[in-house]
């Protein structure tokens, strides 16, 4: 496929014109980033979303990994001196990678098989006898009795018959287009039969110990259950096809001559092809598929989420005292100021086996008077609920202004044990570390959660069980453009945050802190270009996205790009105001424009004539009117507490309030204030019929729920949505 060929077939993928997608190309192989081209090359794309630009990058990638398959397969064959006019026009036409391989099977090096020692001992010739089914009258013994051959291992006329008939089975088997149609006939047809191992096992597969399902129709998120059971080895599963209407499709080619001699063997073959052959294939593919089609889902699912966690709105003004909770060590705390930065640490014992409630309330006494706290947070791991319960009676108690809330403290561990963490605080033990993660997970998610390996921040759906390098791939992806349409400020950023800056590496991020600490804080986003390694390229792709507060130029505190400061200045000037006016916002800039304009802004009229698209006019006006807009203001606000539920408070019809912790196929959880969250299932969601819970929910919505269920035993929630 040629690359104008690879930009037409994008087009019509993603309905997109094929000029746009040439152009998008072109900036992609130059080696600009995504979030650079959907933000600063808008012109050129047509105004691309980040999210379009994605699955065009990714799409263009196998694309090309298709065009190299097939020019290495084509090698092989012609090698072989096997290449013809026909199968070069058969693998130009593949659109798939599935198909170019299936193609390539016959010619494939494989290892001995029946057939291949059957060629060896000559029976090829008799197996083309057969298959062309010919003769009516004889016996297929006489006839086979001519390639008899000891010497070749070829005893007698019955060995000659079946190794010939090894030879045709494997033919069958290679035929591209019939494997094809079995493929989607047991993709249509089949059903994913799954029983226990051992029935008498308790495990989270019980459910699944004598169940079949539709292979067309089994949700991905069972598909990822049933795969995990079968690998902890309490299921066997298997695909199982109505094996006569398969052995039927096949015989409608193969067996073509009714009344041959050979009919009978035909048949016999066939179904020796299908069941040792064919079948173990196709059911080791329609498995792998199931598994990528779940895997893409839950993938996406879980970048969804990561997400909207990522994209919480910050909450300002807090001053916390963060408590990680525990048992027998206590509970860690870490008092941090409106900046997140440590003021004081100490441990409280709340738990068992202290339960020093009075020691406790007095230390949180002290320490929120001293440091004038107005919130607390709490992680919800071991010793949560308890913590909860002495924070709320204290608030109550204590006549101060406070309000707590519950912080999901997943991956929190896996970051204070990290050596980015000891590099970050080697002052400070591990636990003190996982405290103050937890409060400025409050303060400012995505600089906190950056730290984080994505798939450790509690959002996910099987995740370890998935294919890792897509995983990574795709939440690598969400993380870059949650912190590159926020933006970071260059001068309070951590190395981790800067390393998601479009065109910075960790390496120029440390070398970016690094000239900080030596030199002082940037002035102006041109001192960049002083940074080691940081070379005009990096500085082209990164600078629009790094923020100075305070520096020689206010354009420096906004998101547009050094390559448009002259433009931006224009407008500026044209609106009548002064460079030093910009730092507030101008609310009404437009208006502005407008009167210098003769009584209307025309956007278009005024790039013309400053020489500049309508797209990048119109994100400088947007710039000037409110100056790096954070887009996480649009998020819901963080639900906060002053009292404390217990899980025997809780009865079936009571209304709550909660927050959205966490999505999957088939509900959401939320946390409604007590130990364990509850479970909206899909069908509770809405009053509308839904495809997926995703389009009524998102990590961190605020929502109300009525109780329908209580298990007690298992400490289970079931939630509903329905009429609220």
């Amino acid at each position: 496929m040629s690359e104008m060929n690879i930009s037409r077939r994008l087009a019509a993928e993603l309905g997109l014109k094929a000029e746009q997608v040439e152009r998008t190309i072109g900036l992609i192989d130059e080696g600009n980033t995504i979030p650079f081209i959907s933000r600063y090359r808008k012109e050129i794309t047509g105004g691309l979303s980040d999210e379009v630009l994605r699955t065009l990058d990714d799409r263009l990638k196998y694309m090309r990994a298709l065009d190299e398959r097939k020019a290495e397969v084509l090698r092989l064959i012609d090698e072989q001196g096997k290449l013809t006019p026909e199968i070069e026009a058969e693998i130009a036409k593949a659109e798939v990678l599935q198909r170019v391989e299936d193609i390539y099977k016959p010619y494939k090096k494989k290892r001995a098989t029946r057939a291949s020692k059957a060629k060896e001992r000559g029976l090829e010739p008799l197996a083309e006898i057969i298959l062309s089914q010919k003769d009516r009258n004889g016996d297929p013994l006489a006839i086979a009795a001519a390639y008899v051959n000891p010497e070749k291992e070829v005893p007698d006329a019955e060995a000659a018959l079946a190794g010939a008939c090894d030879i045709i089975a494997e033919m069958i088997s290679d035929d591209a287009d019939l494997i094809g149609e079995i493929r989607e006939r047991t993709m249509r047809s089949a059903v994913l039969e799954t029983k226990a191992a051992d029935p008498k096992a308790e495990s989270p597969y019980e459910m699944y110990y004598e169940a079949s399902e539709g292979v067309a129709k089994i949700p991905n998120h069972r598909i990822l259950a049933v795969n995990r059971g079968e690998k902890e080895k309490f299921l066997n599963v298997k695909v199982v096809t109505d094996v006569e209407a398969m052995e039927r499709a096949i015989s409608r080619k193969y067996i073509s001559r009714k009344g041959s001699i050979y009919e009978d063997l035909m048949a016999a073959t066939v179904t020796d092809a299908y069941k040792r052959l064919i079948a173990p294939s196709v059911e080791r593919e329609v498995r792998a598929a199931l598994t990528e089609r779940a895997e893409e889902e839950a993938i996406k699912i879980f970048g969804e989420n990561t997400r909207n966690l990522l994209m919480a709105q910050p909450v300002k003004g807090a001053r916390i005292i963060s408590i990680d909770p525990g048992y027998r060590t206590g509970c860690k705390v870490a008092v941090l100021d409106e900046t997140g930065k440590l003021l004081e640490y100490t441990t409280i014992y709340p738990t068992k086996p202290r339960e020093d409630i009075i020691g406790t309330k007095n230390t949180l006494f002290k320490l929120a008077r001293k440091h004038a706290i107005n919130t607390i947070v709490i992680g919800n791991g071991t010793g949560s609920r308890e913590t909860e319960e002495v924070v709320a009676d204290f608030i109550r108690e204590s006549g101060l202004e406070l309000r707590y809330t519950i912080v999901n403290e997943a991956g929190a561990s896996v970051y204070s044990a990290s050596k980015l963490a000891s590099e970050e605080y080697p002052e400070l033990d591990v636990t003190t570390r996982g405290a103050m993660s937890l409060g400025r997970r409050l303060q400012d998610p995505l600089a906190e959660l950056v730290k984080i390996d994505p798939k450790s921040i509690g959002v996910g759906q099987y995740q370890h069980d998935m294919n890792q390098g897509k995983l990574e791939h795709t939440l690598g992806n969400v993380v870059e453009d949650c912190v590159n349409s926020v933006g970071v400020d260059l001068n309070t950023a951590s190395p981790s945050l800067l390393s998601y800056i479009s065109g910075i590496n960790m390496g120029i991020a440390k070398n970016i802190v690094a000239y900080r600490e030596e030199k002082g804080t940037f002035t102006d986003r041109r001192e960049l270009l002083k940074v080691a390694k940081l070379g005009p390229k990096a500085y082209t792709q990164c600078a629009g996205f790094l923020r100075i507060a305070g520096g020689r130029n206010p354009l420096d505190n906004t998101s547009v790009h050094p390559e448009s400061y002259e433009v931006a200045e224009k407008v500026i000037e044209k609106a009548g105001l002064k460079m030093s006016e910009l730092t507030g916002g101008v609310s009404d800039i437009e208006a502005r424009l407008g009167k210098a304009m003769g009584g209307r802004l025309s956007v278009s009229q005024l790039a013309e004539e400053l020489g500049v698209g309508a797209l990048t006019l119109k994100d400088i006006i947007a710039e000037i009117r409110k100056p790096a807009r954070d887009p996480r203001e649009d998020a819901p606000q963080v639900v906060f507490r002053n009292d404390v539920r217990s899980f025997e408070d809780l009865e079936e019809g009571m209304e709550l309030t909660g927050t959205v912790r966490n999505v999957v196929d088939f509900g959401a959880f939320v946390d409604i204030g007590v130990k364990h969250d509850g479970l909206v299932h899909i069908s509770q969601l809405s009053d509308k019929y839904i495809k997926h819970p995703m389009d009524v929910v998102a990590v961190g919505d605020t929502v109300k729920v009525k109780i329908i269920s209580i298990d007690k035993a298992k400490q289970r929630v079931g939630l509903t949505m329905k009429g609220l």
